[in-house]
């Protein structure tokens, strides 16, 4: 243990919030939650916690050089930033002990003929409108049943309720449905109540949560002390769901500002005349050089943005050459953007046409080769840094000393999120790539497959995942094959699958 590690054990505050634990290369390993900060971390590092704990949780403990906490005001906020960072970073250590949670959220999509309100841990990018996610599904629970009673949404699952649905189902008797399955009431009042539900739920309607005291008080006056306790319930769940969606519209706001710092301190210490808006990140993935893949990701505002992202697959260097292979996709990403252009403007590209700063994972040798291919593209004036993984050093071009950052600046952590999602990337596309060719390998291995005979199974088929799964007639109908090679075939592509997912389940151990 460090000097630096053992003295912020020592001074971890008494109070709820989560702990952030780093590798030697700097990068978070593992993302946990405490009600008491001093308790929880120093429990790891004691003589019988070393001695007796599984030996996962030994291995993460002599993994940690350094930590970072977050102080929250409760277990609940402490619950909600522990899995948005775990999402966030991916730590190695959550995964490897399966600690990645998630919680209930509401989802409701406008878009349905009749739209409900259903219960769910995923929230997805589809275009449905999603509240949450709750550390409690109590919360979530009782504000369904709430909105479901009081703005009478159906509560069935079929995606156009009729007058045959409702013969089998009694939610307009014994629940709250308004059944506009059978025009009880029009669709277009379903859709205006609907609309109220979201907007109480978006935050919108903080007079109906009056409405449900005034509700209390009044059962409670007339001595109904059973329907007052119910509705007290449902007052602090709909308070803390509503406290909650407030914080939760906050954090990108509290995100983006800290982002926005980091850019302009990254202007600062870069000598840029402006904050970086757009950074393009690139890394590279490769076994001894084979299988050689490049990334690159790209950051709108200091923002990941997804749509911009790109993939190469190395052509050009033969065996383990980063450099080399960096300088060849940093060459093919900018000449497709000078090509783009006429030659007599080629040295008139649009500023949207190109980064503020390009990004590398590495060194002082792959700036340089990041330097020279843009050099050669007569892009000399876009700026390139690195950030090496050693110490976390933000790399400058040659003639000016690298610098090394506390782990709390706001430029170094805008770097790392983009210097760790490029590298999320690559990694990504050469594990498909690498299960792939697993997969396609175990054809060359049958007697009676040559390269001509298995370019036409893969051309028949698509790919051995598919090759897999087709019906052993259709691949004895293929022209040569016949129903022995075809059972041949089966076997083998099966055996080659189930060693790519045990290669997925090491690689996910590692």
């Amino acid at each position: 243990m460090t000097d630096a590690l053992r003295e912020k054990l020592q001074n971890l505050p008494d109070k709820p919030g989560c702990y952030l634990f780093r590798g030697r290369t700097g990068r978070i390993i593992y993302v946990g939650k405490a009600i008491s900060l001093r308790k929880r971390v120093q429990s790891y590092f004691r003589a019988s916690t070393l001695r007796h704990a599984p030996p996962k949780l030994r291995s993460l403990v002599n993994s940690v050089v350094d930590l970072d906490i977050l102080v929250v005001r409760n277990e609940d906020e402490a619950l909600l930033t522990e899995s948005s960072l775990i999402k966030q970073h991916r730590p190695r250590y959550n995964i490897l002990m399966r600690d990645d949670k998630r919680y209930l959220a509401i989802r409701a999509d406008p878009r349905d003929p009749v739209p409900r309100f259903t219960a769910c841990r995923i929230v997805r990018d589809d275009g449905a409108r999603y509240f949450g996610p709750f550390p409690s599904d109590t919360v979530v629970r009782v504000t369904l049943d709430f909105i479901e009673r009081r703005y009478g949404i159906r509560k069935c699952p079929p995606l156009v309720p009729d007058a045959e649905t409702h013969a089998h189902c009694i939610n307009d008797i014994v629940r709250f449905c308004s059944a506009p399955c059978i025009g009880r009431i029009s669709l277009e009042e379903y859709r205006a109540r609907f609309a109220e539900a979201c907007a109480f739920l978006a935050g919108e309607r903080v007079q109906v949560l009056a409405e449900v005291e005034e509700q209390m008080r009044a059962a409670s006056a007339a001595h109904n002390f059973e329907k007052a306790a119910k509705l007290r319930d449902t007052l602090l769940a709909l308070r803390e769901m509503v406290r909650r969606r407030g914080r939760v519209v906050a954090t990108p706001e509290m995100h983006a500002s800290a982002a926005r710092r980091g850019l302009e301190q990254l202007r600062d210490l870069l000598g840029l005349t402006a904050p970086p808006r757009v950074i393009e990140a690139f890394d590279i993935s490769n076994i001894l050089g084979s299988l050689a893949v490049a990334s690159m990701v790209c950051a709108v505002d200091g923002i990941p943005d997804r749509r911009r992202y790109r993939r190469f697959r190395i052509r050009t260097v033969a065996g383990a050459d980063d450099p080399a292979m960096m300088a060849e996709a940093i060459t093919r990403r900018y000449r497709r953007v000078v090509e783009a252009v006429t030659p007599s403007s080629a040295f008139s590209l649009q500023p949207s046409a190109l980064p503020d700063l390009v990004l590398v994972d590495g060194g002082i040798t792959q700036v340089r080769a990041a330097r020279r291919a843009l050099n050669a593209l007569g892009l000399t004036s876009l700026p390139v840094s690195g950030l090496a993984k050693e110490q976390e050093t933000i790399v400058r071009e040659d003639g000016q000393p690298s610098v090394l950052l506390p782990r709390n600046a706001p430029a170094l952590q805008v770097l790392q999120r983009l210097r760790d999602e490029a590298h999320r990337f690559a990694i990504d596309h050469h594990r498909r790539l690498r299960n792939r060719l697993i997969r396609e390998s175990a054809l060359d291995e049958i007697p009676g497959i040559g390269p001509q005979r298995k370019q036409t199974l893969l051309k028949t088929f698509g790919s051995v995942y598919r090759l897999a799964r087709a019906p052993m007639e259709k691949i004895a109908a293929v022209p040569g094959v016949g129903p022995e090679l075809a059972a041949a075939i089966l076997r083998a592509v099966g055996h080659a699958a189930s060693t790519a997912r045990d290669a997925r389940v090491r690689e996910g151990k590692r």
